[in-house]
């Protein structure tokens, strides 16, 4: 969805490129001019490592910025497992139709920058060791040329901000806090320079049954005392559909059980992940008069020292995984 930019920009002459240039000095004998001049060279070095430095950390700001700012799509759980397409509508900043980007009044021109002659640079020679410095103009900002009348609907900027639709392709395994990238989607440069990328944050709503680890899926399965103690072959859900699960005689509290490639695909990659089933033993509440029975009548049959043996084992479960 790229549009093909069809602005144009006045050419400029060609100049070369921002430098410092040392002209070489005049041959002296004084050492206290030698070791000023060597003092002034250090110091020009310096400063340019630090102006790099600081354009370094200006442009990784600008980054995060536009970053931070990316637009927001909301997905399912399911959308975000299987992959989708979402609609999403944002502003940006598109070049003007009125002066095709150029900034000027339509009939009108840039013209070239009376103070830098159209180089978009300034020199200046040090009247000491004949040194010429190199600086941005700063009546046209580095472009050689300004703008005597500006276009009345973007104000000079070139640029004015108009709502898009487009149709974003989210790929399967994505989740919270990742973001798409689409190239040409951005807003449109100065001047009728081109147009920047779009990053789309995406924002994954929670599922009610399962809960995602990574790559993973945990479900917990809550069993009764008597599917917990005899066992039984269950229907369990998956987000493929519902699967068949043995669960076999004296199932746990925690006990896990995993389902082979059920989980969420791998970003970019073949495979998926596994689900996993959770064990939860649910002891009821409430008890009718034929329960109640059963359960007395059950409860004369259990060894009290097997029984014992059992509690100790839970403990001890449970202070493995606390690491006790």
């Amino acid at each position: 969805m790229s549009q093909e930019d069809t602005n144009t920009q006045p050419e400029r002459n060609s100049q070369p490129a921002a430098e410092v240039v040392d002209a070489a000095p005049e041959a002296t004998t004084d050492p206290n001019v030698a070791e000023l001049a060597a003092r002034l060279s250090q110091a020009e070095a310096q400063a340019a490592e630090y102006k790099d430095q600081w354009l370094r950390a200006t442009a990784d700001y600008k980054n995060f910025k536009r970053r931070a700012d990316a637009e927001r799509a909301g997905l399912s759980f399911e959308e975000a497992i299987f992959g989708c397409e979402k609609e999403i509508e944002f502003r940006r900043l598109e070049g003007c139709p009125s002066c095709k980007g150029s900034g000027a009044e339509p009939g009108t021109d840039p013209v070239r920058c009376p103070k830098c002659g159209g180089s978009g640079e300034m020199r200046q020679r040090a009247p000491l060791f004949n040194m010429v410095t190199v600086t941005t103009c700063d009546s046209c900002a580095g472009s050689g040329y300004v703008i005597p009348i500006p276009c009345r609907e973007c104000r000079g900027e070139g640029r004015v901000r108009q709502s898009r639709h487009i149709t974003v392709k989210v790929p399967a395994g994505v989740d919270s806090n990742q973001q798409i990238r689409i190239s040409g989607e951005g807003e449109a440069g100065p001047r009728g320079g081109p147009f920047g990328n779009l990053y789309v944050a995406l924002d994954v709503q929670p599922h009610e049954l399962f809960l995602r680890d990574g790559n993973d899926v945990i479900l917990e399965l809550k069993l009764n005392v008597a599917q917990a103690a005899l066992g039984e072959e269950v229907e369990v859900p998956t987000i493929d559909g519902s699967e068949r699960l043995r669960i076999p005689a004296g199932t746990q509290t925690g006990q896990t059980f995993r389902l082979r490639n059920k989980g969420v695909p791998f970003l970019r990659q073949s495979g998926r992940g596994d689900q996993i089933v959770v064990s939860r033993v649910v002891v009821p509440s409430k008890l009718n008069d034929q329960q109640r029975k059963l359960f007395q009548e059950l409860a004369h049959t259990f060894d009290p020292e097997d029984q014992s043996n059992r509690d100790e084992g839970f403990i001890g479960r449970i202070k493995d995984a606390l690491g006790l």
